[in-house]
């Protein structure tokens, strides 16, 4: 805070601030109580203590934990890295050009009776290269000479604690109360304080008119009072209840981690602004680790499973043009159902197909869609063209999107492919998957392509790769490239690494990582490595499997790659396995049916729940069925035959024989299908449903 034009310290235990034993974690809780002895110590001691706060192997200085002291005009008077201490920092940046010090300076500063905050910056770990999110705590001191001294450290940790959420909340009603909308450029700036690891500061009126949105801009002016979540709560309805009852508070649901398929419960700080002498709403969402998530209760297609359908159509199409467009149109079809819908393009941008699932959109067939961008403001127009264009006349588009019925974009994976109608005329068609999970048939194929680009262009090729709102940057997937030597030629998520020599480069597990990726690169054209590193929005280490390739141009040789981490879900395939029903998702299919599902590489076993009168139309699959009843019973028509099974019979149905089922009694009976039940993982199971 500013008085007669300087900074008012105030003394090293105030009453205001963030409370030690508000902080989950202990690695936290140790880090706020070294800051405030340290405090304590200049307090006492003056300028005498920065010799003691800089003794390395003392409690003040052991490796990537230090205490490190400023004064409010930037210099850097403590700190264990010779290169920084003893010179003026205020220019210092982190890798996004967010300024550190001065993102310091103003945490301990910038509000009345708080002389204490957090701060977070990205910013290598000692004596590494990676780049890590570190989260310092700062306190301001004064010492006996009368000096005004920021002192703080920090703990690299992408684990999100709610008091740093609380923080910046309090701090952007703060701006907003005396800066008034003036100030939401600084809650929209990337480099400014208010943007954090996976969250933001949002603003809302009293209406669920969105102000202010970082994240999805677009969202701006849009009135979201009837938003749900993944579980159907209206969460602003429930933020703006909370305000009007208790000014602040908290409040969870649940929503879809950026590329995962399964919500996960995210937890909301709200509280009330006075902008102008109107209430509005100012809230910072953040998923906390060990967030209980949702069980999926109903399995999406994989990544080759979207190719075959696609495939599929495209044969359709070429065998009868435009007279099979009635057919993407009928709801529950395959090529229709859910979330699932197939888009038609000629090549020169017209919407020439797009089944209208959404009955409050605008009608979009016959408009041109070259110039069409995404929630993110990626070019998915010009994307799709040209990828269809392309000698293969296939691939891969990711963007951000909508789902039906929705006004939150979430990441969706397109396939497309060019196709030639019996009239000669070429169009695209295409569908694509919401949090579609990556898998290596994904980064394969954004290494190819980034590969064949490299072969043809060579270093005029990187600027693309880099282009964050292209083709190759997509949820935390990029593409790097370096060269055999280990120089880092690109590298969109970590731009500082570039120009860098990464050979030496270890994971958490010490495998020297680019030495063994340009290895294998170089001995056998293409390899799939594995290597744990810190998941994005996680601070536990995680299974990485990255795709790498060697590339020639000319006298050139690159080593071109990419890499996902994998779920919880892949690394359990073709492991032991211990469930139980009681932790599995039941999906409702109907009001008297559910279902429970356990897929396997080769097999589906599920669990059914019936009421008394459901029936099941007729069907056959290609799999063989046992039916093992666990209670109540069911009648089983085949064609001149009908077979009642009670509970603890099992009927045992060979491949492709038409059946229906009446529900005799309330029933519950386990289906165990070979080979797996592909097509419901395609969505066709409308007989189900009905």
């Amino acid at each position: 805070m500013k008085k007669n034009g300087s900074v008012a310290a105030v003394t090293a235990t105030p009453k205001a601030g963030l409370k030690y034993e508000e902080y989950r974690y202990k690695e936290t809780r140790e880090l706020v109580q070294l800051v405030k002895e340290a405090a304590e110590l200049i307090a006492a001691k003056g300028e005498a203590a920065f010799k003691e706060l800089s003794a390395p192997g003392s409690r003040w200085c052991q490796g990537e934990n230090y205490v490190f002291v400023l004064d409010t005009a930037g210099n850097m008077l403590v700190h264990p890295d010779p290169e920084l201490q003893g010179k003026n920092q205020l220019s210092l940046l982190d890798i996004n050009g967010k300024p550190i010090i001065r993102g310091l300076i103003a945490a301990a500063t910038a509000l009345p009776d708080k002389p204490d905050g957090w701060y977070h910056y990205q910013w290598p770990v000692p004596e590494g290269l990676l780049p890590r999110w570190k989260s310092s705590y700062v306190r301001l001191v004064k010492a006996p000479s009368g000096k005004s001294y920021v002192v703080g450290s920090g703990v690299y940790n992408d684990r999100m604690e709610r008091e740093f959420v609380v923080d910046m909340v309090n701090k952007a009603v703060a701006e907003i109360e005396q800066h008034g909308d003036k100030a939401f450029d600084l809650l929209r700036d990337p480099t400014g304080p208010y943007i954090v690891k996976d969250t933001y500061v949002y603003v809302m009126d009293m209406k669920g008119l969105e102000m202010v949105n970082p994240a999805f801009p677009y969202l701006e002016g849009l009135n979201l009072l009837d938003m749900k979540d993944a579980q159907g709560k209206l969460l602003n309805q429930e933020m703006i209840r909370m305000v009007q009852a208790q000014g602040a508070g908290w409040l969870d649901y649940m929503w879809p981690k950026p590329g995962e398929s399964v919500s996960t419960q995210k937890t909301a700080y709200v509280s009330k602004a006075n902008l102008g002498g109107k209430t509005v709403i100012v809230g910072c969402g953040v998923y906390l680790a060990d967030a209980p998530r949702a069980v999926s209760a109903t399995p999406k297609m994989t990544a080759a499973e979207l190719v075959a359908l696609v495939r599929e159509a495209a044969a359709l199409l070429e065998k009868e043009g435009e007279k099979a467009f009635p057919e993407f149109k009928k709801q529950g079809s395959k090529w229709l159902h859910d979330d699932v819908y197939f888009f038609i393009w000629t090549m020169d941008g017209v919407r020439a197909l797009h089944p209208e699932i959404h009955p409050h959109k605008p009608e979009v067939e016959g408009k041109d869609a070259r110039d069409a961008k995404d929630a993110i403001g990626k070019p998915y127009g010009k994307l799709f063209l040209e990828t269809a264009s392309t000698p293969e006349g296939e691939g891969w588009i990711h963007c951000m999107w909508p789902k039906p019925f929705d006004v939150f974009p979430t990441w969706k994976s397109c396939f497309l492919k060019r196709v030639t109608f019996p009239s000669g005329k070429q169009y695209l068609a295409g569908s694509g998957i919401y949090d579609m999970q990556m898998d290596k048939a994904l980064i394969e194929d954004v290494v190819n392509r980034a590969a064949a680009l490299v072969e043809n262009r060579g270093k005029e090729a990187f600027a693309l790769l880099r282009d964050k709102k292209g083709p190759f940057y997509f949820m935390d997937t990029y593409v790097f490239v370096a060269s055999p030597e280990g120089i880092e030629w690109v590298n969109a998520a970590q731009p500082s690494l570039e120009g860098k020599n990464l050979m030496d480069l270890r994971d958490l597990q010490g495998k020297t990582v680019v030495k063994d990726e340009i290895a294998a690169a170089m001995r056998d054209g293409n390899a799939w490595l594995e290597s744990y590193w810190f998941k994005p929005g996680d601070n536990l280490p995680a299974l990485k499997k990255t795709f790498v390739r060697k590339v020639q141009y000319g006298n050139e040789t690159y080593v071109v790659g990419s890499g996902y981490y994998v779920t919880d879900e892949e690394q359990t395939l073709g492991k032991v396995r211990k469930l139980t029903w009681d932790n599995i998702g039941k999906e409702q299919l109907s009001n008297r049916t559910s279902r429970q599902l356990i897929l396997g590489e080769k097999a589906t076993l599920a669990q059914f729940t019936v009421k008394r009168g459901a029936q099941i139309g007729r069907h056959s699959h290609a799999n063989e069925e046992y039916v093992m009843m666990v209670s109540g019973a069911l009648k089983f028509s085949f064609d001149g035959q009908e077979v009642v099974v009670n509970a603890g019979e099992i009927l045992v149905i060979p491949p492709s024989v038409p059946h229906s089922i009446d529900v005799l009694e309330n029933a519950v009976f386990v289906d165990f299908f070979a080979p797996a039940r592909e097509d419901w993982l395609r969505g066709e199971d409308l007989y189900l449903r009905r």
